[in-house]
């Protein structure tokens, strides 16, 4: 690798490589759903497509849906850990529902490495987000990038203000009335006994 090459690598903030998005349709598994999608794999440095039918079997069609970049940011390397240190490497694609009238339901909206990026997409429950094995010639590229821009934030242990030292004695407290409360919950007279105080 050139000198110049090298240090652009280093200096980058972000890097991508087009990967194709492979979804499968199958019959769906209840009647208000015909069919059920999903991706199922990737395609490193692949051609544009706009699902494109690769396979057909038993019901079972497999689509070259999108040709999408995966981008490696320097800041989300700790997630790219993550990623890589599954059983099986993974990647993440989320698909969105795709506009009304359209051929096909739904649209690839992103590929990432990172799980905490497609987390952010589960919790809304209209996306499909499918996590699958990063394909063997992907795995180098994100380790190298994750060595060549990963660090450990040192811990830096708080220490407590004087002024956050609890106060011991109770005084100023308006819901503690008799030295006694000092050490009692400020809530434990909602769930006191009739009795208790008399």
């Amino acid at each position: 690798m050139a000198k110049d090459d090298s240090h652009a690598l280093r200096t980058a903030t972000a890097t991508s490589r087009q990967v194709g998005v492979i979804v499968r349709r199958r019959p769906g598994v209840t009647r208000w759903a015909r069919w059920s999608w999903a991706p199922v794999a990737l395609l490193p440095d692949a051609a544009p497509a706009d699902w494109r039918m690769l396979r057909e079997e038993d019901g079972v069609t497999d689509f070259h849906a999108a040709t999408m970049p995966l981008t490696l940011h320097r800041g989300e390397t700790e997630a790219y850990r993550i990623a890589l240190s599954e059983p099986v490497p993974a990647a993440y694609v989320v698909l969105r529902p795709s506009a009304p009238g359209a051929a096909m339901p739904w649209r690839v909206h992103l590929v990432t490495a990172s799980p905490h990026e497609a987390a952010l997409f589960q919790t809304s429950g209209d996306e499909i987000v499918e996590k699958v094995a990063m394909p063997d010639t992907l795995v180098p590229w994100v380790g190298d990038w994750v060595a060549r821009h990963h660090f450990e934030e040192p811990f830096v242990k708080r220490r407590r203000r004087p002024q956050e030292m609890p106060v011991e004695d109770g005084v100023g407290d308006a819901r503690v009335t008799r030295a006694s409360d000092v050490y009692r919950s400020p809530t434990g007279h909602r769930h006191a006994r009739q009795g208790d105080d008399e």
